[in-house]
């Protein structure tokens, strides 16, 4: 079964990367999209991780089941699906780290990159945001703590701390696109394949240590 759900997961990635991205939404492509996170969901619950990694699983299932709709009506729900993911993340991570180890110069460094990044896509996208600013500015806010926030691991959650910062590029990408318009190298191909294998491998990366025995 374990290998069923490894397979599900990957050939679901697979097919909606290469095959149902960009495409109209349909309930194919929403059932596809979803499935590829929502069996990691179920790999973390079969492997007895923290339930906060089965919830934050679950809860970006769902925001790909949303976000595989009509952005225009389903955005607002996708984002509040991921901001939920992100906050259960944010937990997780706290969960896991050392409470006595502290923390180093080069960690303080790499958490005033994560924050300046965050700073410069609200930057960037500011004028672009209109009604959504104020989600925009919390989920900002969320996924950088939450990317941070794994960097104050221990270096055996290297998979996750790499997750974390595909996530965030992932969503960069995904942003300049939606409230900007703008698209890698010109290609929106090119930018949807960014987008959504970045983030498969943000989930992979983050479930690592704990699905792989």
């Amino acid at each position: 079964m374990i290998q069923g759900l490894w397979g599900a997961s990957a050939l679901a990635a697979l097919a909606y990367g290469f095959v149902l991205v960009g495409r109209e939404p349909s309930a194919a492509r929403t059932t596809i999209k979803t499935i590829a996170v929502a069996a990691l969901a179920v790999l973390a619950l079969l492997h007895g991780a923290p339930w906060l990694l089965i919830a934050g699983l679950a809860a970006c299932a769902l925001g790909d089941a949303f976000l595989a709709g009509d952005p225009k009506r389903w955005l607002p729900f996708g984002l509040f699906s991921f901001l939920v993911g992100h906050v259960l993340y944010i937990f997780l991570f706290a969960n896991l780290r050392d409470p006595y180890s502290e923390i180093t110069g080069v960690q303080l460094a790499i958490l005033a990159v994560i924050a300046v990044a965050g700073a410069a896509m609200l930057a960037f996208l500011w004028k672009s945001l209109g009604a959504m600013r104020p989600a925009v500015i919390l989920y900002v806010i969320a996924i950088a703590v939450m990317t941070g926030s794994s960097f104050l691991l221990s270096g055996a959650y290297w998979p996750v701390m790499a997750g974390s910062v595909a996530f965030m590029a992932s969503d960069s990408v995904l942003a300049m696109n939606l409230f900007r318009q703008e698209v890698l190298f010109g290609s929106k191909r090119a930018t949807d394949w960014a987008v959504w294998f970045l983030y498969y491998g943000a989930q992979v990366g983050i479930a690592w240590p704990f699905i792989v025995s």
